[in-house]
């Protein structure tokens, strides 16, 4: 299955959640948002939400400052 990450093409395994394919792509750092499909999904729902083909996930890190 194909998905976009951040604009790149990325080929995964039908059905892997959000939380599984952050693992793989060692992406699941303290600080990162995600929006799936133009669509912020909250962290406590990585693990549930599977994705699809054709998806795009865009990843954000969060940065402290004043």
């Amino acid at each position: 299955m194909h998905i976009l990450v951040n604009d790149e093409r990325v080929i995964c395994e039908a059905g892997i959640h959000v939380a599984a394919l952050l693992a793989q792509l060692d992406r699941d750092k303290p600080g990162v948002a995600l929006a799936l499909n133009q669509q912020i999904l909250p962290r406590p729902q990585w693990a549930e939400h599977p994705l699809q083909e054709g998806d795009a996930l865009l990843l954000f890190q969060a940065i402290a400052g004043g």
